[in-house]
């Protein structure tokens, strides 16, 4: 499947910043599942490439000058190859997605729940737990923030993609299975779905496996992977600091279109 993608992320602030670095995570890595077409990001200053811990492509944006204002549009084509299934390459010992965070630390409900999954082999009880964390928190747009972790949303039994895939990682690795956040796009035929998108990976029998929770599939076809991280906040496409600028808004439309229906 070919698919033509289309993000633009804007920052507004009530005062001029005096200065701002931000931390793009916003172009893909080729793999065996996904062959980079054409790709290329538009910012206000050339941005530093570099590689960060976990083997994204990062660019990091100063801005020294006054600006009241950031925008940064990323767009390109891509082909989805067949596969659920992808080979570590960055040289990263799986093992590292064993350690819990703020956004991922299992609370105690979190902890009983992921028990329910304790028996039966490793596919089984990870699809078991896919359908089991969409049953306990439905999708519910709004109910939580990007801020918010796998034990707040799960107390309050719903929550988005974002959330789906922290409590996910939570029961993963309370199961002691290597299990990491993934960010990246999503093509759906309907018109109101969000493009932008998150979920689940796990490491067994030697490679990476696809859980999204969200859409209930293990099927990768119709995703396009922009980072990996332990939560969110390592895998999140635009993250960064200032100094000045005041309060701020902030608005990202992200588009997928089919090129070769």
């Amino acid at each position: 499947m070919k698919l033509s993608i289309e993000h633009l992320t804007t920052y507004r602030y009530d005062e001029e910043a005096r200065h701002s670095t931000q931390y793009i995570r916003l172009t893909p890595k080729p793999s065996s599942r996904q062959r980079i077409l054409n790709w290329e990001l538009e910012m206000p200053e050339e941005a530093l490439l570099s590689s960060d811990g976990f083997g994204n492509i990062l660019h990091v944006l100063t801005l020294d000058q006054p600006h009241s204002s950031i925008s940064i549009l990323a767009r390109g084509d891509v082909e989805i190859l067949d596969g659920d299934q992808e080979e570590e390459v960055t040289g990263l010992s799986p093992l590292v997605y064993l350690r819990y965070t703020r956004l991922t630390r299992p609370s105690q409900a979190i902890s009983a729940f992921a028990r329910r999954y304790e028996q039966g082999s490793i596919t089984d009880r990870l699809g078991a737990l896919m359908q089991g964390v969409l049953e306990a928190m439905p999708y519910t747009p709004g109910a939580t923030h990007s801020a918010s972790s796998a034990g707040e949303a799960f107390a309050l039994q719903q929550g988005v993609c974002q959330d789906h895939t922290h409590v996910f990682l939570a029961c993963a690795r309370f199961m002691a299975l290597p299990a990491r956040y993934v960010s990246g796009y999503l093509y759906s035929e309907d018109e109101g779905h969000v493009a932008s998108h998150a979920w689940a990976e796990v490491w067994f029998d030697g490679v990476w496996h696809t859980f999204d929770i969200t859409n209930q599939s293990r099927q990768p076809l119709q995703h396009l992977k922009l980072a990996v991280g332990l939560d969110y906040l390592d895998a999140c496409p635009v993250r960064g600091v200032r100094y000045g600028g005041g309060p701020e808004s902030m608005h990202a439309v992200a588009t997928v279109a089919r090129l070769d229906q």
